[in-house]
């Protein structure tokens, strides 16, 4: 075939030749063959290695993201409460780890999706490199799109990003009961654009996460019931208080009450409020999530069957009405007496002087 001069492969490969190029021209001899060698082995080749290149990376970030994912849910400090309460109850843990584990499962699977996409897109790029595409006018088309989908999607990349934050700092779960303002109700679905919620009256209710300004959580790790009981202005109140204070020990260790659970000694804090028509004094008691309101519906029941066993009565409206006995005097009875004239000022000419002030 004979000895091939430097310039013959710089004229096919290019002034830094590789490899496989100069191989192949030196195989072949030939500027067309060596072109289709390239074309036939080493472009798909070099694809190959990038797509592999790339399946190695996406594999390594999203093992990555999964012991980021376990670290996280096993650090959590609410989880760690829980399991220590779980405990005391005897109740297995495995059993109530599920919105850890979904919480970890969403934040996990939107990192891997991210962690997929620029791989993949970078692994895109530079296929299109090998084939020999330009790329300025793909990353100047993408640009332009960019720009439009980021006017038009502002409001959806809002809602994702604090759908991301709501779940990483687990600012509420499905199942817990909420305040967002003009709404409270049961959380139904969460996810990084919307969240639904139930209220009481079955209502359905879709917030976009941009648009929730504030939460407030009923029902995350523990709930308080607080009942303000009216008794009259003339009862005992030390009375009273030791009725609602026995009432509520009965119900705490009642082993027949199974529609809620009392976490701890029902409290009697006192005095609440010394109102128009009564007093009100405050119980309260610390209940599982979501459960102050039955435990409150019960309590308030067991304490109206009380006081009337011991005859205390809850106050109702109440006023003092003053009716006059003495007859009104006619008019021509009425004695006389002395009046004053009455002194006015006399109107000028002058406007200045008739002005106020």
């Amino acid at each position: 075939m004979g000895v091939i001069g430097q310039n013959d492969v710089t004229a096919v490969c290019g002034e830094e030749p590789g490899f496989f190029c100069e191989w192949a021209y030196d195989l072949t001899g030939s500027r067309a063959w060596t072109e289709v060698l390239q074309w036939a082995v080493e472009r798909p080749l070099l694809i190959i290695v990038i797509v592999v290149i790339g399946w190695v990376v996406v594999r390594m970030l999203r093992r990555s993201v999964e012991r980021f994912g376990s670290r996280y849910v096993n650090k959590s400090e609410q989880q760690r409460i829980r399991r220590e309460r779980n405990r005391e109850r005897g109740i297995p843990v495995e059993e109530l780890n599920g919105r850890e584990e979904q919480r970890a499962r969403t934040v996990m699977s939107v990192l891997l999706s991210s962690v997929s996409i620029a791989v993949w897109l970078v692994v895109a790029l530079l296929v299109l490199g090998v084939l020999g595409i330009s790329l300025a006018p793909v990353v100047a088309g993408a640009g332009v799109v960019g720009i439009m989908l980021g006017f038009g999607a502002q409001k959806v990349v809002a809602d994702f990003l604090a759908g991301t934050f709501m779940l990483i700092e687990d600012q509420f779960g499905v199942g817990d009961v909420i305040d967002v303002g003009d709404v409270t109700g049961t959380v139904e679905k969460v996810s990084l654009r919307v969240t639904t919620l139930r209220d009481v009256n079955g209502t359905v209710w879709h917030f976009p996460n941009s648009e929730i300004s504030r939460v407030g959580n009923l029902s995350q790790l523990w709930s308080r019931a607080v009942l303000d009981i009216d008794v009259a202005y003339d009862t005992d109140l030390r009375r009273a208080e030791g009725v609602i204070q026995r009432v509520a020990d009965e119900l705490w260790s009642d082993p027949d009450f199974d529609k809620g659970d009392i976490l701890e000694p029902p409290e009697v804090w006192g005095i609440q409020d010394l109102g128009a028509d009564g007093v009100s004094i405050r119980l309260v008691v610390k209940t599982d999530p979501a459960e102050q309101w039955v435990v409150g519906r019960e309590l308030r029941l067991r304490i109206k069957e009380a006081f009337d066993e011991a005859g205390i009565e809850i106050p109702f409206p109440q006023r003092t009405i003053w009716v006059r006995q003495d007859e009104e005097t006619p008019r021509h009875e009425r004695p006389e007496v002395e009046l004053a004239p009455i002194r006015s000022q006399e109107i000028s000419d002058d406007p200045m002087e008739n002005a106020p002030g």
